[in-house]
Formats: C-alpha cells, sequence, structure tokens
C-alpha cells in the first residue's frame, strides 16, 4: 500500500470518475482537503476566541451591550456547530488512514467521487443517506 505522505500530487489534480476509486492521489487529495478545512475551521475558532475575550460587554447603552451580546450568542453557535464538524473531519482522517475513506458505512459500496468532493465528510453513499433521512422523516412523524 502507497503511503499517502509519499504521494505528489499536481496543483491542478482533482479526483475525478475515470480513476480508480480511492487510489493513493485521491486519497492523498481528499486527505490535503480535509486538513486545509480543518485548519480553516481553527483558525476562525482562534480569531473568534480573540473577539470574544476583547470584547466588552459593559456598553453604556443597553441596545449596545444587547447587540453584542447577540454577536457573542451567534459566534458561539457557529463555532459549537463547527466543533462537531471538526470530529467529522477527524474521523474521516482517520478513515483514510485505515483505508475505509469513501466507502458507504452501511453497504461498503464507494460513496462516489462527486459526492466526496461536494461533501468529503460522508459516510453514506447517496441512496443509503436517502434511506436514512426517509427513515428519520417516518420515525418523526410519529
Amino acid at each position: 500500500m502507497t503511503r499517502i505522505s509519499e504521494v505528489t500530487l499536481p496543483d491542478d489534480y482533482v479526483p475525478h470518475d475515470g480513476e480508480d476509486f480511492m487510489n493513493p492521489r485521491q486519497r492523498a487529495w481528499f486527505r490535503r482537503r480535509l486538513i486545509e478545512w480543518r485548519d480553516e475551521i481553527l483558525r476562525d475558532a482562534n480569531i473568534t476566541l480573540r473577539h470574544l475575550t476583547e470584547g466588552n460587554l459593559q456598553q453604556p447603552d443597553i441596545a449596545d451591550r444587547a447587540s453584542l451580546e447577540s454577536e457573542h450568542a451567534l459566534e458561539l453557535r457557529t463555532r459549537d456547530r463547527e466543533r462537531k464538524l471538526l470530529s467529522k473531519i477527524e474521523s474521516a482522517l482517520r478513515r483514510i488512514e485505515d483505508g475505509t475513506y469513501g466507502y458507504c458505512e452501511e453497504t461498503d459500496e464507494p460513496i462516489g467521487v462527486k459526492r466526496l468532493i461536494a461533501r468529503p465528510i460522508a459516510t453514506l453513499s447517496l441512496e443509503a443517506q436517502e434511506r436514512h433521512e426517509k427513515m428519520e422523516r417516518v420515525h418523526r412523524d410519529d
């Protein structure tokens, strides 16, 4: 098995359906994409942390203070969603390393390059995801 770190990718490389699924180049490309995404989220989180620690909630005007508190609450909700996303990114990186990335958790069939490009943290094929969402709707209506 070729180690991902040994694969050199051209700058213009993008995985496509005409290749062997999850070949070393594809795995390296998705790994790089996930790491860049993770790093971007972490940079944004650090900016938020600095913003929250620098923000002064002791505004004399009650409307200004309420507005600032509302902004902080929105930033914290966004960061909480990103924290959950980070967990999914780390899981995807582990799957790349263990060779299970790109394969549906339910069927073991390939998820598909286009779906992974659109959603690199996908764990289900489109068909399995649709079945899952349909079951959620059915049970939610109970």
